[in-house]
Formats: structure tokens, C-alpha cells, sequence
């Protein structure tokens, strides 16, 4: 069975755009490959969070992900800091990696810009940590976006040399994981392009907020003017908001709407009133899930520990295979 490795950011507060696309893609994953998810709290070290946001992030993340259904029997579930092996051979692998290959980083380049009080060794070094996640566990397949793509090919180029460096071809060249199947794109209310927490707080419906929130959200979401012709093409905004009807409402309310649009006697209003019922009616059994697992120290406790055991048992063989082909060996 093929490996995934796939990162989860400490961030908490999915928005449905995250359970469409990265959540759903979890659980198609954890049935059908040995998966290694993980929580990227190392990596939001680079951003100085204090330790009361941090181990609250990592909670809420961890409760999310396990009430929206991942299995901690089907996967390994883990917190990146609760396996040290990690940053052992983040260790190694930086004495590999080389000052003009990390400052090309795109993701660097970014950051530069984003944070030029807080240019830091770990965000120049990001990419190494990144590879590491994934070398870690030998992976042969890892979900990326068009943005992850240039860590994916350092990884590669990392193992590849650590390969040639001491004659070997223990690490894997991990590739791009694609599903065959179309990826849900679900787009913001603001009109800006697909749902994310970059595009502000009234872009994305997260299920952290209350139900006066997300309708209000949803009543304010970017429309135009209205049909003007039988027929009309729709625009973006209103293509959107179709896009999100699909995902929460039923087939005849839609339906309605399309031919309300068709016929120009179409109202925004109760448009954006039917998908905001139809919304936090979706929502509802998913928030409250999160509320009763977040709520369960013991079974977060369980779910990490067992995460770990997994995560762990893959890492150390890795590690103590790098030892020795590096040529740490003992003398006692």
C-alpha cells in the first residue's frame, strides 16, 4: 500500500471550503492508502505564536479534524512536535541544503515581504522541515497545491542528494498526489475567487461562528445588478452563489432559483435567505460535533497518543537507517 504524507496548519476554525477540499480529501485518503497526517506546529514556530495560542490551535484543530471524521485507526493523526525524529533529521538534512537554493524559495521570497521584522533561520530553512515531514515517513505520494508544488520538487532534490551523497537509494522520490475524481472548488462570498481565511473574515462560513454571523455573512455576499434579458449569462458573484447552493441545499429549491434567474423574477434577497437557512442547517450536526470531541480531553488524549505511536514507529525505523548510512554508529 502507497504512503501519503499531508500537513495540517495549526490555524483551527475550518470554513467550508477546508471541508470540502481537504477534509473530504482526507477521508477518501485514510480508506484507500497508508496516510500520515499531521499537525504543523513546528512550522508555526517561524511566526512566534505564544504558548497558550499554540497548544489552543493545535486543539482545535486536532477536535476538528476528528469530528469531521478521521479515524484514528485508519490513519496516523499526530502532532508534528510529539515525534523528535522529525527534528533529528531536519538536523541532518540542513547540513545538505544549500543558502542560495533556500533564499530562491518562493515561499522565502514571500515571507520577506510579509514579515521583514521577523525574517527568521526557520523560515529560510522551511523548505528542508518540509521535506522532512515527508521523508520522514518514506512517502511516495503527498496532496499539493499549485503553491507546494516547488517544495515538493526540493524535497526530491534533497533525497536525491542525501542518495547520492552516501551511495544509496533509501529515500523515495514522493510525487504529487492527484484524485481522479473533480476537486470541489468552493468559492468566497466576497467574489475574490475560491474560499480561504486570506480572503478576510465575511469571505469565508466557518463552523465556529454563530448562526447570526454566517447569515449575516451570507446577506452581505457580492451580487449585481440583476438579470436583464431572459437567459442571461451569470456572473461570478452569482455563479457563487449557485456553487454554494450545490453544496447545502436541495435539488428543487435550486432548481427554483435557476429558473426564478432565467425569467429575470429572480430576488437576491431570498436567494441569499435560502442559502443561508440551507447553510446553517448543513452546519449545524458538524459544529456540534466539533463542540462534543473538543470537549473530550480523554478521547483527544487517546487520539493523540495512538497518532504518535504510529507516526513514531515509521520514524524512528527511518532514523536509525539515516544513522547508520550517514555513519553515526555506537561504541558501546
Amino acid at each position: 500500500m502507497k504512503t501519503v504524507v499531508s500537513g495540517i496548519r495549526p490555524t483551527g476554525n475550518l470554513h467550508l471550503g477546508n471541508y470540502f477540499g481537504a477534509v473530504k480529501n482526507f477521508l477518501q485518503m485514510q480508506e484507500e492508502y497508508n496516510c500520515y497526517f499531521f499537525i504543523a506546529d513546528i512550522h508555526s514556530l517561524t511566526t512566534h505564536p505564544t504558548p497558550a495560542d499554540l497548544h489552543q490551535s493545535v486543539k482545535t484543530v486536532l477536535a476538528e479534524y476528528l469530528a469531521m471524521g478521521l479515524d484514528p485507526e485508519k490513519c496516523a493523526l499526530f502532532i508534528q512536535s510529539d515525534v523528535p525524529e522529525i527534528s533529528e533529521l531536519y538536523t541532518y538534512m540542513n547540513m545538505n541544503a544549500y543558502l542560495g537554493e533556500l533564499e530562491r524559495s518562493a515561499s522565502f521570497k514571500e515571507k520577506v515581504q510579509t514579515q521583514r521584522n521577523n525574517v527568521n533561520a526557520g523560515l529560510l530553512t522551511y523548505p528542508v522541515l518540509m521535506a522532512v515531514d515527508i521523508l520522514i515517513h518514506k512517502a511516495d505520494l503527498v496532496p499539493v497545491g499549485k503553491d507546494q508544488e516547488q517544495h515538493l520538487e526540493m524535497t526530491r532534490t534533497f533525497g536525491n542528494r542525501f542518495n547520492h551523497m552516501y551511495n544509496t537509494n533509501f529515500f523515495p522520490e514522493p510525487q504529487a498526489f492527484s484524485f481522479t475524481g473533480d476537486l470541489v472548488k468552493v468559492p468566497g462570498l466576497t467574489g475574490s475567487g475560491k474560499m480561504s481565511k486570506s480572503g478576510g473574515a465575511n469571505d469565508a462560513i466557518f463552523f465556529s461562528d454563530d448562526d447570526k454571523v454566517t447569515h449575516k455573512k451570507i446577506m452581505r455576499a457580492k451580487t449585481d445588478e440583476g438579470p436583464k434579458a431572459m437567459n442571461q449569462e451569470m456572473s461570478t458573484e452569482i455563479n457563487n452563489l449557485f456553487d454554494l447552493m450545490h453544496l447545502v441545499s436541495e435539488q428543487d429549491v435550486i432548481e427554483t432559483f435557476r429558473k426564478q434567474y432565467a425569467d429575470c423574477t429572480i430576488r437576491y434577497g431570498d436567494l441569499k435567505k435560502q442559502l443561508a437557512e440551507d447553510t446553517l442547517k448543513f452546519i449545524a450536526p458538524v459544529r456540534e460535533r466539533i463542540k462534543e470531541v473538543e470537549a473530550d480531553t480523554e478521547y483527544l488524549s487517546r487520539a493523540a497518543k495512538t497518532g504518535m505511536e504510529k507516526a513514531r514507529e515509521s520514524a524512528i525505523k527511518t532514523i536509525e537507517e539515516v544513522r547508520q548510512i550517514i555513519g553515526f554508529r555506537k561504541f558501546y
